[in-house]
């Protein structure tokens, strides 16, 4: 059996509630927000750009790029029972996509969401 796959926090409130109670971590290419929850269930993902970053096309551009990085990250591995936002900062855009995955990878042990090397 496939290994579920992550889902998507979309509501204002569930980002805010990461934000107030979770713990960050900024890393050189993004900030990630996360928070635990006490169920076994696939961790729920949600994604942010700032109007700081750019106009919209800049900022959907930066968007797609933390999906993809944290679609192949969550793939290979897995996390549950947490609730994680990922910030893209004006950097994200510029960054190597290698360098962004071990950003998010750094910032998922920053948190104590990840504890893989």
């Amino acid at each position: 059996m496939a290994p579920a796959s992550p889902g998507r926090l979309k509501r204002r409130a569930e980002f805010l509630r990461v934000a107030a109670k979770g713990r960050k971590a900024p890393v050189h290419g993004l900030v990630l927000q996360a928070l635990t929850r006490d169920d076994g269930e696939p961790a729920r993902v949600g994604f942010t750009v700032t109007k700081k970053v750019g106009n919209a096309v800049v900022r959907n551009r930066t968007r797609r790029r933390l999906k993809e990085a944290a679609r192949l990250l969550l793939q290979a591995e897995p996390i549950s029972g947490a609730d994680i936002v990922i910030i893209g900062r004006d950097s994200t855009r510029k960054r190597d996509f290698l360098d962004l995955q071990d950003d998010l990878r750094r910032a998922l042990r920053k948190t104590g969401i990840s504890h893989a090397g």
